[in-house]
């Protein structure tokens, strides 16, 4: 029996709207230090990416690359997954994530999602099954990342199909 692991990961703290197209937004210092922290988390947690699905915005950009240092630097430099830039992670929805998670090959058995809100949270949320459901509402902040697992294929990732095993927000 396969497991199948789905970390999302909200993007690290970026400067604020400024006269730059949002798009373009940047990390802020504690974002790169947040980001460099989620990827040591990862590392710890023994959760290797095979495959990275990531906003083409700048500030999804910057926190995947900050993630992949701190992962080699954590002795993972011989892991390299695929990375897939995808502008529908930027301006899509939730119907989007779905529809993305659903294209991947069962033979990967990680996938790191890097994200906006309020897209994340809310795939988080609706991958929850109704058995393991509170009925509370958890917003990732910056930095946070949600693990959800299952023994399905991907091409079956739907609503209420992956139970959630950690919540973490990184702190650099």
């Amino acid at each position: 029996m396969t497991v199948r692991t789905l970390v999302l990961l909200r993007h690290a703290k970026a400067e604020p709207p400024g006269d730059h197209p949002d798009f373009d937004r940047r990390l802020t210092t504690r974002g790169e230090n947040d980001a460099d922290a989620a990827g040591a988390w990862l590392a710890d947690e023994r959760i290797h990416p095979d495959l990275v699905l990531c906003s083409s915005a700048a500030r999804t950009r910057q926190t995947w690359q900050g993630v992949s240092i701190a992962l080699a630097q954590a002795g993972q430099a011989g892991v390299s997954p695929e990375v897939r830039y995808e502008k529908s992670l930027y301006g899509g929805g939730r119907t989007e994530v779905f529809d993305l998670l659903r294209t991947v090959p069962d033979t990967v058995h990680t996938v790191l999602v890097v994200g906006h809100n309020p897209t994340v949270s809310e795939v988080s949320i609706m991958l929850i099954p109704d058995e393991q459901w509170d009925g509370q509402e958890v917003e990732l902040r910056t930095a946070g990342l949600a693990v959800h697992r299952t023994e399905n294929g991907w091409d079956t990732t739907e609503p209420g199909s992956m139970r959630l095993v950690e919540r973490h927000t990184a702190r650099g």
